[in-house]
């Protein structure tokens, strides 16, 4: 089966497109870097010619709310329509757990208007939303630092290694579409500030990270539901722990 992940430059790109050679399958890397620019259009076509399966695991350069939204309506609307002149038998894109419930984020909210195009879309499809990272402790951090400070609320998340989330969209990319929506997470549940006063520690930061209930989350406030998912008996649940990533990493 040729297989192709758009994005397959990025953290979970490589591992996916790996994962998926090594089950022997075809699976191509695409990404500006490599000549194929799903905003411009750029080499999208020929990418996709002969696939039967695509993979969006694509990543806004800016955060920033209206460069966010124009960055993910513009290249899935693109892949969308490539993707149905190659006869795509199955589109799967990865999402976020809790994207309709921020509304104050505006990635989040680029994410959900993603969701709906392709929900809208004539191409079956699986719509893959994970939990944030392990990785991303560190960007967390970054946004909520003032001084030495990091000020974060206790906001409960399932936190995810990249790996399980690359491992988890292998499978899904073999399956048949889900021609719906569904929620990959950690198997803990933990504080925001908690996950990143460990992550930051293990690997020797010294900031102080204090809890603030006040403290937003990408300018959108959160509480114990909003980043974990609705229903766990529904989700899927990775293996790695966080102690055992933080220790491997």
């Amino acid at each position: 089966m040729k297989i192709v992940v758009i994005g397959g430059s990025g953290l979970i790109g490589k591992g996916l497109v790996q994962n998926l050679n090594n089950l022997g399958h075809e699976a191509v890397a695409a990404s500006p870097s490599l000549g194929v620019n799903s905003v411009t259009g750029e080499g999208l076509a020929a990418a996709l010619a002969g696939a039967q399966v695509v993979v969006d695991v694509t990543n806004s350069p800016s955060f920033e709310e209206q460069a966010v939204l124009t960055f993910f309506d513009t290249s899935t609307k693109n892949l969308l329509a490539e993707a149905a002149n190659a006869g795509m038998q199955h589109y799967i894109a990865l999402s976020i757990v809790g994207t309709d419930r921020s509304p104050g984020n505006a990635y989040f909210n680029a994410k959900v208007s993603q969701e709906k195009l392709i929900q809208a879309s004539t191409i079956p499809y699986t719509i893959v939303r994970a939990t944030q990272f392990f990785e991303f402790a560190g960007t967390i951090a970054y946004t909520a630092t003032e001084g030495q400070t990091v000020r974060l609320p206790s906001a409960a998340m399932q936190p995810i290694a990249a790996a399980d989330v690359s491992a988890a969209l292998a499978e899904y990319a073999l399956a048949e579409p889900v021609n719906g929506i569904v929620d990959l997470a950690g198997p803990e549940k933990i504080g925001m500030d908690e996950f990143v006063r460990q992550s930051l520690k293990a690997v020797g930061d010294n900031r102080e990270v204090v809890t603030d209930n006040e403290a937003g989350y990408f300018g959108g406030q959160v509480n114990d539901s909003a980043l974990v998912p609705a229903d766990d008996s529904k989700a899927r649940i990775a293996p790695t722990r966080l102690a055992d990533w933080l220790a491997r990493s």
